[in-house]
């Protein structure tokens, strides 16, 4: 494994909300050449949904515009495929389709033997196809527990690319409990950072608040995250029944039926916006919030990016017991039900002042991208060199 390797790396859309996948990759590649290659269909697309068919014909002009250069470091590669993942002769025409194309895109920026990063479990088919030098497995979810994914063929995958991968990083401890059992080597837990100097701009006075939240009654409960099935509506509409005169503001892309929430008027679902944007609607807000739904499995191993945002930015918290939001900050306040939520809401909007947000966000410094990216070459090296990050041997990669 050659430390400072070039990376070809397969994930979701790059175009679509920010995640973790994002904030690795962008950080890795000031330092390395990256090609990133979009997302090859962990399902059959639902053509009734808008969502769905944007996605196709985004991704059919991607790939009649070639390879995107983002950044010296950094290019995008979005390959077409047939969106049939549990069809055999698909998946063997995808193979060869997407094992061409990312190996013309290579050989043509001069890629050689990278490091192959997957953050997705049935990405394992590609591995070994790309002369690397070794594959790491990143992951960020119990991905056979999604609703929309077929869960048998999600946990087959992973199955193998456990045993196949030379490196595997999860983001939480039950992550790290699930995967261990599997893995052909220990997994290293590397929990999600955060973008520090862009969210503590929202404590900067200069910084005007988010236009759509200007003139919103107070108290603002703001959410920040796309609204999938995870999200407990009932909470929010049972807590905005219940506080008529409080604002309610949600901010991402929407996934799934939201047709509760939209009947609430102190609702306002504000779509996805830019990520350099978020700022300005933390500005705005009094309080974050983090409401899943605690019955969902998922929930014990997400690790939610939102957490140490709205703390680099200054907010209180208010999060349902997520066993990780425990691990960032003692200033969280937990609850459960709306009638929880509201008092704790209302307690933490009442011992909020300038200096309490300035220490929230000063405790993230240490939590930046950098520092967990520094982590992860530190792990990759010792996997290089058969040297423990923590003093011992590590088995050789």
């Amino acid at each position: 494994m050659a430390a400072g390797a070039d990376i070809i790396c397969f994930s979701k859309d790059w175009h679509e909300p920010k995640t973790s996948n994002h904030h690795v990759i962008e950080t890795l590649s000031r330092t390395r050449r990256v090609l990133w290659v979009n997302s090859i269909a962990t399902r059959s697309p639902n053509l009734a949904s808008g969502n769905d068919l944007k996605k196709i014909a985004r991704k059919l002009g991607s790939w009649f515009r070639g390879t995107e250069r983002v950044s010296p470091n950094l290019r995008v590669f979005t390959p077409v495929v047939l969106p049939l993942p549990r069809s055999r002769a698909a998946q063997a025409l995808n193979l060869f389709v997407v094992r061409w194309g990312v190996r013309r895109a290579a050989r043509l920026w001069g890629l050689a033997k990278p490091q192959l990063w997957l953050f997705l479990p049935n990405a394992v088919d590609y591995a070994g196809s790309f002369g690397e030098s070794a594959v790491v497995y990143y992951c960020v979810d119990e991905w056979s527990q999604f609703s929309h994914l077929d869960g048998a063929f999600i946990r087959e995958k992973e199955a193998r690319l456990l045993q196949r991968a030379d490196v595997v990083f999860v983001v939480s401890s039950a992550l790290e409990e699930a995967k261990r059992r599997s893995c052909r080597r220990p997994p290293h837990i590397v929990r999600h950072g955060v973008d520090h100097a862009l969210f503590a701009r929202a404590l900067e006075q200069g910084l005007e608040p988010a236009p759509e939240c200007r003139d919103l009654p107070r108290p603002v409960v703001g959410f920040i995250g796309s609204l999938y099935d995870w999200v407990d509506q009932d909470l929010i509409a049972d807590m905005a029944r219940r506080r008529p005169d409080w604002s309610f503001v949600l901010v991402g892309k929407i996934m799934t039926d939201v047709a509760a929430l939209r009947q609430a008027p102190n609702i306002h679902l504000l779509g996805n916006k830019p990520h350099a944007e978020l700022p300005r609607y933390c500005r705005a807000f009094d309080v974050g919030v983090i409401p899943y739904r605690l019955g969902d499995p998922r929930m014990q191993s997400v690790n939610p990016l939102k957490l140490r945002e709205y703390l680099a930015s200054g907010l209180p918290v208010v999060t349902v017991d997520l066993p990780e939001a425990r691990q960032v900050d003692a200033d969280a306040l937990v609850a459960a039900g709306a009638d929880e939520f509201i008092a704790a809401i209302e307690q933490a909007i009442r011992a909020d002042n300038p200096d309490r947000r300035r220490a929230r966000s000063d405790r993230m410094r240490s939590e930046s991208w950098e520092a967990r990216v520094a982590d992860i070459e530190r792990v990759l090296l010792a996997a290089q060199t058969g040297v423990s990050p923590r003093g011992g041997r590590a088995a050789p990669a």
